[in-house]
């Protein structure tokens, strides 16, 4: 009887406990507390910091602009911002006309001018990027060639261009010949340093493992040197883009050098200023897109 009374009890009450439980278990995810601040950080946009990548730029064109129209204000040879931008825009509105060989649009001179860059570029490329990793690799073409290097590299770009016109005998190749003279260097050094600077322990691991000498370059080297060599790819074309207008000034011709002075022998400031203002974005636009290939291809992230 003692026995059966207290059994009874405990039989009765033991479900009741994990009813609370349950009710408790299903009813506490119904509204979870750290989902809230989760979205809350999501929304909001961060105009601050948007403000302070986008106003100062436009404050800094509108100050030169502003500084530009006072100066002119009194008249002069110097065309004001207006008389420019009206020009600007008759100009950009048939960029791509062609009245012969001496008469092309703005666009078709930018055109000619980057092929020549491209052409010249390219071919430094494909003989400094490798040139660099032999001269990194062996102590002998090191010692070889350094002083030459050391050498030539502080020549002005203008004064290989009469040696390009007495070999070539035609202004386009000495116009690339000169590309290619001057874009050389930034990517023969950069390649060179990138590779004397691979820890020597990689190395070791790669003799006692008897790796070929071409896994040596693709497997060790080549992504070790990789953001040196793609900083004197971003150098060189940028000092490419600078010289290429210089040379097309002397050697004449369809380009947007030749076409800035052709406008000097016209008298016509509003298109050299126009002339700088293209030049400017040709080579930011430039600089801008090797700077994403090379954060594409950084080993850091």
């Amino acid at each position: 009887m003692v026995s059966a009374v207290f059994r009874a009890p405990r039989h009765s009450t033991v479900p009741a406990p994990p009813a609370p439980a349950a009710r408790r278990s299903t009813a506490a995810p119904a509204t979870p507390p750290r989902e809230r601040p989760q979205r809350s950080q999501r929304d909001p946009f961060d105009w601050h910091g948007m403000a302070l990548r986008v106003l100062p730029p436009i404050f800094g064109v509108a100050l030169v602009i502003g500084i530009w129209a006072l100066l002119t204000m009194k008249g002069g040879d110097f065309p004001t911002p207006t008389a420019t931008f009206v020009e600007m825009a008759r100009l950009f509105a048939d960029p791509f006309y062609d009245k012969g060989p001496n008469d092309q649009g703005i666009g078709w001179n930018v055109l000619f001018s980057l092929q020549r860059v491209a052409l010249g570029f390219g071919l430094a490329a494909l003989v400094g990027i490798p040139l660099g990793f032999l001269i990194g690799r062996f102590e002998v073409l090191n010692s070889m060639i350094s002083p030459l290097i050391s050498l030539l590299r502080p020549v002005s770009p203008l004064a290989w261009l009469p040696i390009g016109l007495l070999v070539f005998k035609a202004a386009d190749p000495a116009a690339i010949w000169t590309i290619f003279i001057c874009s050389i260097w930034p990517m023969v050094i950069n390649t060179a340093v990138g590779v004397q600077r691979v820890p020597q322990d990689y190395l070791n691991v790669a003799r006692v493992l008897d790796l070929s000498e071409w896994k040596v370059i693709t497997r060790i080297l080549l992504p070790a040197v990789l953001p040196y060599m793609l900083t004197g790819v971003r150098l060189s074309v940028g000092t490419a883009w600078l010289v290429i207008v210089a040379a097309e000034m002397l050697t004449g011709g369809v380009g947007i050098g030749f076409w800035v002075w052709d406008e000097w022998n016209n008298l016509n400031v509003a298109h050299i200023l126009i002339a700088i203002f293209v030049i400017g974005i040709v080579g930011l636009l430039l600089e801008q897109a090797l700077m994403l290939l090379a954060r594409r291809f950084s080993f850091d992230n």
